[in-house]
């Protein structure tokens, strides 16, 4: 994926006229947006009628689980329910031995995180084992603040809901209006191995899961160390932007930082100036939808550009719903700006530093193999 990532990077000195480009309007585009305007509006009055919990986890998984044709929306809804599943019953039995146990839970965490970026290198389907290790990590490093186990699980059963209803929403809504894709109609070559060739012959594989564990476990260890949990983001962040490459894996971070920048910035504007005012569910749904529509537009757009409207979707949710009621705290938004930026200088330098690994190199060593 890195090779595609760094291609994408444009090195035109037109920037503006760059930016154009890649903003411009397709009618593809538009259905996507107004698809993805229209899940995580049904998600704010589906969570905000029923009380479910992780309001905003649930918007934005319809940025997330939105792909650009059916089956892509279909596999990865499918599988992401799946693996979210076994993530769950993986880390409610690991907790039986870990709660209040941190001696064993962070250990615990850096083995589920290690296996995870380990499997998402030699496995053909490297988003699953990704998926499954990240949701057992994160569902660990949540321990030390619940209260009681009782708590714990109750939170984590919700958060499979939260999850598992808006992935099924955003499948349904892009079945039911996404047009048909002839690329996607077809054949593929059926894949003859679930691993990839170099799979366990290749030491990168290793190097990247530790590279990606060492920088997600420093940055967990400094917050918890100086009690600042809000910036839990940088955790996030240093398993989200690894690629195989330095250079992809910096470029993403720098899209993963404009994004949440322009969603703070959002975010920021809708509390201090909206929020006050604010007394209905239709005013709130409004304000979903616009801030929908700017991180659709830019998630729907090329390699490029579209993990920064993830983002930008990401940081504007997490910031505006803080709870059932209008909220003007403004601590939020800080913490997951600097949290983010935290992380991304970590795996910057971890990356930089530690074992590099260049484009170029993993061309010539895939070209070696075949």
């Amino acid at each position: 994926m890195s090779e595609t990532f760094v291609e994408a990077r444009s090195l035109d000195s037109d920037w503006l006229g760059w930016l154009k480009r890649e903003l411009a309007p397709t009618h593809l585009r538009e259905i996507r947006t107004a698809i993805m305007i229209g899940g995580a509006v049904l998600c704010v009055i589906i969570s905000m009628t029923l009380q479910v919990p992780q309001l905003a986890t649930s918007a934005y998984m319809v940025f997330f689980a939105s792909k650009e044709n059916k089956l892509l929306t279909k596999i990865t809804g499918i599988g992401g329910i799946f693996v979210l599943t076994i993530g769950i019953g993986v880390t409610l039995l690991l907790y039986k031995f870990t709660f209040g146990h941190p001696e064993l839970r962070i250990p615990g965490m850096a083995i589920a995180l290690f296996l995870g970026m380990w499997l998402s290198r030699i496995l053909v389907l490297g988003p699953i084992g990704f998926l499954l290790g990240f949701v057992i990590a994160v569902s660990q490093s949540v321990g030390e603040a619940a209260p009681s186990p009782e708590y714990l699980v109750r939170q984590l059963l919700w958060l499979w809901v939260a999850l598992t209803y808006a992935i099924t929403l955003t499948v349904v809504l892009n079945v039911l209006f996404l047009p048909d894709s002839q690329k996607a109609a077809a054949p593929r070559p059926k894949a003859k191995s679930l691993f990839v060739p170099d799979a366990f012959t290749n030491p990168a594989h290793v190097h990247f899961a530790l590279k990606v564990t060492f920088a997600a476990m420093f940055c967990y260890i400094i917050y918890e160390a100086i009690d600042w949990t809000g910036i839990h983001t940088a955790f996030i962040t240093c398993t989200f932007i690894a690629l195989e490459s330095t250079g992809a894996t910096l470029y993403k971070g720098t899209l993963r930082f404009v994004g949440c920048v322009i969603g703070g910035a959002l975010a920021l504007f809708t509390i201090v100036f909206l929020m006050p005012h604010m007394e209905t569910i239709a005013s709130l749904v409004v304000v979903v939808a616009f801030g929908s529509a700017i991180a659709g537009w830019v998630a729907t757009g090329s390699e490029r550009i579209s993990y920064a409207g993830l983002q930008i979707a990401f940081a504007f949710f997490y910031s505006v719903f803080q709870g059932y009621a209008p909220d003007t705290d403004l601590d939020n938004v800080r913490d997951r700006v600097v949290g983010i930026l935290f992380g991304l200088v970590v795996t910057g330098l971890v990356f930089q530093y530690i074992w590099p690994e260049r484009a170029a190199d993993r061309i010539k060593n895939s070209k070696d193999v075949s």
